[in-house]
């Protein structure tokens, strides 16, 4: 039996490859995206969305639907001992969206795959996973196993691995990745927002001696709270990832944590996710062979601290999408070195920036710390932090 055929097909169904596929499909391409997963998304470990992504939005008429559910953060605040150390605004940070947009994930790969079935409905194919590829000079054809055990089989004229930073289309391929391991452990956890009405619109940045506490404003008047949490066994089960059941033992200990460090005191019940997260940092040694091309965490993953990872993905799409679009109506493939370089560059950028928060926020002795608070308070008092504001709203990328 002859395989089925399309344009392209995209390897893995989350934020960035549905993105892609929609941009694709918006062009006349014909698109197919695999799956692995067959349950609808759940959980929401990545949160933030920032201007450049908005504005890549608006090519399929996303960021209204966005904008619509999120929260906007319009500055970050950073506190250290009970007392302000200054104030980021992000309001010369982007002329269209003068802030940082924050939803749960599963509820923008929702409104995604919405987008994506609007313009393709037969796209997305969940419950598939590939499982080989073979590349050609004119197509590649993939196997994978379908939603029943089944093999389902497709000749496509190129293939885009989206399958996040443990890529089954690289390790297929024989690339490799370089990068390092980082000792820093952070736990988050969803509660009921317990700030100040007047702190309710901002990302709060705790930089105590201690460590770090990081919070940012959800929709439905919660708040996200994510921190640098000892090296021990205690957080172990947060590590397994977000649960609709949260760890009562995880949640306590991260409530408590916060209060200690920021005097601000979550109300454990009101809590609805906690996840735990390692870092790393990884780098595809190549962007792809010939007709396969890697995108977002499968080509470069970054410390979450930051929120950079998920919109570097988009950004990669956004920048890919048109060059595959005139490939498949010219016939010739890639490969695209300026594509390559240029975003493999801007992730290199964006993991220098997660490296500097993660590093302000290691704990430090008393007199360290002192240090530490004058710096920032120093810097964010200058009349040049507006371009701090650009740097963390990614205007840069």
């Amino acid at each position: 039996m002859s395989a089925e055929r399309t344009d392209v097909l995209v390897v893995g169904g989350g934020p960035v490859g549905l993105f892609l596929a929609t941009l694709l499909a918006r062009r006349g391409v014909d698109v197919r995206v695999w799956e692995r997963r067959v349950e609808p998304p759940t959980g929401s470990r990545a949160i933030g969305i920032h201007p450049p992504s908005l504005d890549a939005f608006a090519e399929i008429g996303l960021d209204a639907a966005v904008l619509a559910e999120a929260s906007l953060v319009h500055a970050g605040v950073a506190r250290s001992r009970g007392r302000t150390l200054g104030t980021l605004r992000f309001e010369r940070a982007s002329p269209a969206h003068p802030y940082v947009a924050t939803l749960d994930q599963h509820r923008t790969e929702s409104l995604l795959r919405a987008r994506l079935g609007t313009s393709a409905p037969d796209a997305l194919r969940t419950g598939t996973t590939l499982t080989a590829l073979s590349p050609h000079t004119d197509h590649v054809d993939a196997t994978g196993t379908g939603p029943d055990g089944d093999t389902v089989t497709i000749r496509a004229g190129f293939v885009v691995g989206a399958d996040g930073a443990r890529s089954v289309v690289r390790d297929l391929l024989g690339i490799g990745t370089t990068g390092r391991e980082y000792p820093d452990r952070y736990v988050m956890g969803d509660f009921a927002d317990p700030e100040e009405p007047s702190a309710r619109s901002a990302a709060l940045v705790d930089v105590g001696p201690d460590g770090v506490v990081e919070s940012f404003p959800l929709p439905g008047a919660r708040r996200r709270y994510v921190a640098l949490v000892p090296d021990d066994d205690a957080f172990a089960a947060a590590e397994r990832g977000a649960t609709a059941a949260p760890d009562p033992v995880v949640v306590r200990r991260l409530a408590t944590l916060v209060a200690d460090r920021t005097g601000v005191v979550p109300d454990p019940v009101s809590c609805s996710m906690t996840s735990g997260f390692r870092v790393r940092r990884r780098t595809a040694d190549r962007v792809g062979v010939g007709r396969v091309v890697l995108i977002g965490d499968a080509a470069h993953e970054i410390s979450p601290i930051g929120g950079q990872g998920m919109n570097l993905g988009w950004l990669d799409a956004a920048e890919l999408a048109p060059l595959l679009a005139r490939a498949v109506r010219t016939g010739v493939a890639g490969p695209w070195p300026r594509y390559a370089a240029r975003r493999q560059a801007a992730a290199r950028r964006a993991a220098r920036q997660a490296e500097v928060n993660m590093a302000l926020g290691r704990p430090l002795g008393s007199v360290t710390a002192t240090g530490r608070e004058a710096l920032l308070r120093t810097a964010l008092a200058l009349p040049t932090a507006h371009g701090l504001a650009r740097l963390y709203a990614m205007r840069w990328a």
